[in-house]
């Protein structure tokens, strides 16, 4: 897939570096025919333009088909190891430790009144 139909389409690149992280159709049952590219296309469409799984563009696989591979993969887990490996890759080719050694928390505190009463 060179062209892209949708700005949340995955390049060739995004793709070759996703695929192996895609879990593999069960053994011995019938073989997988849905496109997984495709469904991570339409999750992805999903996720940024916040419309309902039935409203996906009819160009990508049923959405049935789609939100049962989104359950499926949060269930199991799947997006945050996806989001680990991803991070942890990224962190690599920058040539850092694949574990963060500091953290960075803010915190910001707001008085309050009760109702009824001013300040």
């Amino acid at each position: 897939m060179s062209c892209k139909r949708y700005p949340t389409d995955l390049s060739d690149l995004e793709w070759r570096i996703l695929a192996p992280l895609i879990p593999q159709a069960k053994p011995g049952g019938h073989p997988r025919t849905t496109d997984m590219r495709e469904i991570c296309n339409a999750i992805y469409y999903h996720l940024k333009t916040g419309c309902q799984w039935d409203m996906l563009p009819r160009d990508f696989p049923p959405s049935s088909t789609v939100y049962s591979y989104y359950r499926r993969w949060q269930k199991k887990g799947i997006w945050e190891q996806m989001n680990h490996t991803l991070r942890d890759q990224v962190r690599q080719q920058l040539g850092k430790s694949t574990q963060p050694t500091a953290i960075a928390a803010d915190s910001q505190s707001v008085k309050t009144y009760p109702l009824g009463k001013s300040g």
